[in-house]
């Protein structure tokens, strides 16, 4: 959680139904009841402090190179299993990330993705839900002043439902073994798994858009588990 966020100032700390957007992804983290640690990566004093009152730890702060704009996910995490290693003097052999900006999830989420991380012995896997828009149908790009489609196949497809199903990350969760976390720089090998959620459960906050969607499918209580 960066102190930063430009998208939606504060988001991190900004009430939702009453309570910081942080507490739902540590609460659930809570309940799941799969975790030893609850750890908070962030360059912020005051969100460090909001989340150690909710139950999660956080007693480092995240280098400035890891706290820009620029700074890339995966660096970050890393950093997090190193220091959490380094403090509780253990080697963990799988972690899992969860951003507090997706607050949709439901903790079956989080143990059913863990179940199916375990029982295809993968070495990462993303959460995702199906993809409203699909590159080989309905999304196009300009390339060199040239307007296509961003995938071509040999047979365009006619409608959508008969182009290849694609996702969208929905940055919900991640989950790592440790050398594969500590040794690859991507999140997809032949042994990444995917779980796949409802759209409704799939909302990453980085607008104030979606942060009123959240806040309208919470106050519905539309297909949400709290």
């Amino acid at each position: 959680m960066r102190g930063g966020s430009k998208g939606v100032p504060n988001k991190n700390l900004r009430l939702l139904m009453g309570k910081p957007l942080m507490a739902y992804t540590i609460e659930q983290a809570k309940q799941c009841g799969l975790f030893e640690y609850i750890v908070v990566s962030t360059d912020s004093e005051e969100i460090a402090e909001v989340a150690k009152s909710f139950g999660a730890e956080a007693w480092f702060l995240r280098p400035e190179n890891l706290a820009t704009d620029e700074a890339f996910k995966l660096p970050v995490i890393r950093h997090a299993l190193l220091e959490s290693e380094k403090h509780y003097g253990h080697e963990y052999d799988v972690l899992v990330d969860m951003d507090v900006t997706s607050p949709l999830r439901l903790v079956e989420d989080i143990s059913s993705a863990y179940d199916l991380f375990i029982n295809e012995d993968a070495d990462i896997l993303v959460s995702a839900s199906p993809s409203r828009k699909n590159p080989y149908f309905n999304m196009i790009e300009i390339s060199d002043g040239i307007i296509k489609k961003v995938k071509e196949l040999d047979e365009p497809p006619l409608r959508r439902q008969g182009s290849p199903k694609v996702y969208d990350m929905n940055a919900s969760i991640y989950i790592w073994k440790r050398e594969v976390l500590l040794e690859s720089d991507t999140l997809f090998t032949r042994k990444t798994s995917l779980y796949i959620m409802p759209e409704e459960r799939s909302i990453d906050i980085d607008t104030e858009f979606d942060f009123k969607m959240v806040e309208f499918f919470m106050s519905n209580q539309i297909n949400y588990g709290q």
